[in-house]
């Protein structure tokens, strides 16, 4: 063989390799589908290669979501440092792989995560997981994050087999001082604590101190062959169900979850969704709580954030008013409540996501309600009925009402305080949807 011929057999070998590696890089890239947040960093950590990569079928979707709801008290200067926080959350529906958000937007200081994992619970009620779906999680190929104040981190996909309607243990060890804790209060579910570094312990033994409310997780995504988009309730504590029973998944979204998934089992044609639930208790339309970044953002300025940039998202249900009626101190003006609403339904609109709107059900006998304040949730329902403010509409206040008082709840969808509902009440809010009204698409014009 000549020397041309030799250096024209090795550059072609050389171009072979380096084909054959690009096309391997690509294939890995286009099956991990993920991003990590622009505003995080890598804390130092190793780099290990992630055999749990995520196979490349099925749809993201959001499985679960709980909104940054404000600053835990008593977390102002030490966080949760030297602490594992357990988060039990319960999916709507399965996947092959999984990812979590993790929030630090009411920290003053960056957090630092230094280990993070994710299983699938070995039951109901138990900070123990099933041993073989254990797995840790990763942020940009890093076993360590380093999340700023103000922001949020999306992990890397992991592969794990999460079942559908099951919960799920999402654990985040810190070992720094962080300042305040972003979290979400009302959980209605269970989760624990530890001392120390236990984040993939599998036993749960160490997790001795049971918490009920979620911390630094705001969302957790599976890629999924069982759903094709996301719906998110977006609402305040009628959605984030503050009366049903604890850690029985009995909010009105949990339970329209259910019944998308029975009748899919049936064989109706209805969307192949999942449904995250955005309530926040005490939330309004226009105003938000005290702070800086506030308390209970309004769902003008958190619209985006937890509905509109949630996984996938194909319709929005809005379930919001009545805080801003009973909690203005003067008479609340219908038309600015309505405007708010519009707003959103624009933005909505604006990312090609269908809007279903709720009618504002009945509050007679709380203690805020007044005649002057039962007439503006009139007009704001009557509007909403006209047509003129949502793509659909389900209406809660005829479904819940007491037939001969419609001003107040019927008594036994009444949890007793005569604004929220039974757990019968909500099961009543999912079962009032004409499930068809999920389907479609933003009009071109409303």
């Amino acid at each position: 063989m000549t020397r041309r011929h030799g250096y024209a057999l090795l550059s072609a070998i050389i171009a072979l390799i380096v084909g054959l590696a690009t096309a391997l890089y690509v294939g890995v890239a286009a099956d991990d589908g993920t991003t990590t947040a622009g505003n995080s960093t890598p804390a130092k950590g190793s780099r290990p290669h992630n055999s749990a990569a995520p196979a490349s079928t099925g749809i993201w979707v959001g499985a679960w979501a709980a909104s940054p709801a404000g600053a835990e008290p008593g977390t102002e200067t030490e966080g949760l440092a030297g602490r594992s926080v357990r988060n039990v959350v319960h999916v709507s529906v399965g996947g092959t792989s999984a990812r979590i958000t993790l929030s630090n937007l009411y920290g003053q200081s960056p957090l630092t995560i230094t280990h993070a994992s994710i299983a699938v619970a070995a039951g109901d009620g138990t900070a123990a997981a099933t041993a073989r779906t254990m797995r840790r999680l990763t942020f940009n190929g890093s076993t360590a994050v380093v999340v700023p104040a103000g922001r949020q981190v999306l992990s890397d996909a992991v592969r794990v087999a999460v079942p559908h309607d099951s919960d799920v243990l999402v654990t985040t060890y810190s070992p720094t001082p962080s300042g305040p804790v972003t979290y979400h209060p009302h959980a209605r579910q269970i989760s624990y604590v530890a001392d120390g570094d236990a984040t993939e312990d599998v036993t749960g033994t160490a997790y001795t101190e049971q918490v009920a409310y979620w911390r630094y997780l705001t969302a957790l995504d599976v890629l999924s062959n069982e759903s094709d988009g996301t719906v998110v309730a977006f609402g305040d504590s009628l959605t984030d169900g503050i009366t049903s029973t604890e850690g029985a998944n009995h909010r009105w979204p949990d339970v329209l979850s259910g019944r998308l998934r029975t009748a899919l089992a049936a064989g109706r044609k209805v969307p192949r969704y999942s449904v995250v639930n955005e309530g926040i208790s005490g939330n309004q339309v226009l105003a938000s709580g005290l702070g800086r970044p506030a308390d209970n953002q309004s769902g003008l300025l958190r619209f985006s954030r937890d509905a509109l940039a949630r996984t996938n998202v194909k319709v929005v249900v809005i379930d919001l008013g009545v805080n801003d009626i009973l909690r203005n101190p003067r008479l609340a003006d219908p038309d600015e409540i309505l405007d708010g609403l519009r707003t959103l339904v624009r933005q909505a609109h604006a990312r090609g996501i269908k809007v279903v709107g709720a009618t504002l059900m009945p509050f007679q006998g709380h203690r805020g309600y007044t005649p002057a304040r039962e007439g503006v949730r009139q007009q704001v329902n009557a509007e909403i009925r006209a047509g003129r403010l949502y793509d659909a509409v389900v209406d809660f206040d005829k479904a819940l009402r007491d037939p001969y008082n419609p001003r107040r709840l019927r008594s036994d969808y009444d949890s007793g305080d005569h604004l929220h509902p039974s757990d019968k009440g909500y099961a009543r809010m999912a079962e009032v949807f004409d499930l068809n009204d999920l389907s479609g698409s933003a009009p071109a014009e409303l």
